[in-house]
């Protein structure tokens, strides 16, 4: 890695950086999708976090293969019935501009309102394929989070929550918290996010901890029990998709990962493995 920390001033300033590795994922050859506004919205800061963030080569697979099975899991879920994503945390997402989604759903995205601002501006112009709407809100803010939550549940459309890059920055008491107030609606049926386990956070701190630490975007949340640290709070791991595997299939794991992804991967709580998947989770319990 540079000497020279990346110029990530926020925990927003992520957003550019994984906008940077779609639009990279974009311009291959061999590209897994096509986000024709990625590079637009990374901007020359998203591009120099990337390239600060490399090591000697080029690490983008992850959050390729993040966004290929955040891809599967929305295009499946709304196949399926869904009528209303709530995108929290929903950054420099595209989705619903350049997924193949049904004019009728309801497409929300949440985040910090100078953000949302500056997304609306960049992308003026563009047509999304879905209804959107971008809703200022400091998830922080409890109080306003539960009165949002409350105003887009009493739409009373089956609702898939999606929080992509977000979960990894709360400590175990906010992340069980916004479980429990998501549990408490009762059109918010599904939601899919990522969970990593604490042996791989930890390598994930050795790489990359400092400038991202000193923005405040603080690496915290790996649960030993992996997706069953939400059964407490009334959601259950009904699909779990390793990020390892999938990137194998993808054909974009390096080398040096291959045989990790070969092996079996052993049933229950992730302990002490080198352990990352995108779980789809189901509401079972009422609060």
């Amino acid at each position: 890695m540079s000497k020279e920390f990346p110029p990530v001033r926020n925990i927003s300033d992520t957003a550019r950086w994984v906008a940077a590795y779609r639009a990279r994922e974009t311009d291959r050859p061999d590209a897994l999708f096509k986000d024709p506004l990625a590079k637009r919205l990374a901007g020359e800061q998203g591009q120099q976090i990337a390239d600060a963030l490399t090591l000697k080569k080029d690490i983008s697979w992850p959050w390729v293969t993040r966004t290929i099975l955040f891809d599967r899991f929305i295009d499946e879920q709304v196949r399926d019935g869904a009528q209303q994503i709530i995108n929290l945390a929903a950054g420099l997402d595209t989705r619903p501009y350049r997924m193949n989604l049904p004019p009728s759903l309801n497409w929300v995205e949440v985040d910090l309102p100078d953000l949302l601002a500056e997304k609306e501006a960049a992308l003026a112009g563009e047509k999304p394929r879905c209804k959107l709407e971008r809703i200022a809100c400091d998830l922080t803010d409890l109080p306003a989070r539960r009165a949002l939550f409350d105003k887009l549940n009493a739409r009373n459309l089956r609702t898939l929550i999606v929080s992509e890059g977000l979960i990894i920055y709360l400590t175990n008491e906010q992340a069980g918290s916004l479980a429990t107030d998501l549990a408490a609606r009762s059109n918010f049926h599904r939601w899919v996010f990522e969970v990593t386990s604490p042996r791989l956070l930890l390598m994930l701190r050795k790489r990359i901890a400092k400038p991202l630490d000193e923005a405040g975007a603080v690496l915290k949340f790996a649960p030993p029990e992996g997706p069953a640290f939400f059964e407490p709070y009334g959601w259950t791991a009904i699909d779990v998709r390793s990020f390892f595997k999938t990137a194998a299939k993808l054909g974009r794991l390096p080398f040096f990962l291959r045989l990790l992804a070969m092996l079996p991967e052993k049933k229950g709580p992730p302990g002490n493995r080198i352990w990352s998947a995108i779980c789809l989770f189901e509401k079972t319990a009422p609060h």
